[in-house]
């Protein structure tokens, strides 16, 4: 989100904005910019996460592999989520063009939706929680697949959508407003 908050709040977007020809080019270059730099340091950080767990987990014969179904997927997944996430940042810091109005928005975006479900009946919130955000994306980093959320894949497929939103969203709005 700070990748272009702070070019906001210091005015510096309007030299990004001056070099690039064309303001969605400069938007994509750091959505690709930031979104490859996140999966690469996430992969190796989720994974260490991952064995680290795991050598607390065998001494209590609590342990799995990497090779055990769904693992593998977990591991990868969740970087993948991770990432996804901060793209999600950056789209609504790029939205909103303001540091704290895009964190807070990002929280209240990955958990109010969950604190407003829990108020309606059960029926009601059983049905609309795997649509949500947060679960939608987490289902891919799970090894055991909740039964109200949505198969691992579907469900990431959807925080993607969401993402790809809130991206469209910004960048249409960076086009409509002076830097």
């Amino acid at each position: 989100m700070l990748f272009i908050t702070g070019e906001y709040a210091t005015a510096s977007i309007r030299v990004s904005l001056a070099a690039v020809p064309g303001r969605l080019p400069m938007l994509w270059g750091k959505a690709v910019a930031f979104g490859l730099t996140t999966v690469v340091f996430c992969v190796p950080a989720v994974l260490a996460s991952f064995l680290a767990g795991q050598s607390i987990l065998s001494a209590k014969d609590l342990d799995i592999g990497l090779g055990e179904p769904g693992v593998m997927r977990a591991v990868l997944g969740s970087a993948l989520f991770l990432t996804a996430v901060g793209l999600l940042g950056l789209g609504l810091g790029a939205l909103l063009r303001d540091t704290a109005g895009g964190i807070s928005a990002l929280f209240g975006l990955l958990f109010a939706p969950q604190l407003v479900l829990a108020l309606l009946p059960e029926s009601v919130s059983d049905a609309a929680y795997r649509y949500l955000p947060t679960p939608a994306g987490a289902a891919v980093s799970s090894v055991h697949q909740d039964p109200l959320a949505l198969s691992p894949w579907t469900g990431f497929a959807l925080f993607c959508l969401y993402t790809a939103i809130v991206l469209g969203l910004a960048a249409w709005q960076l086009c409509r407003r002076d830097a």
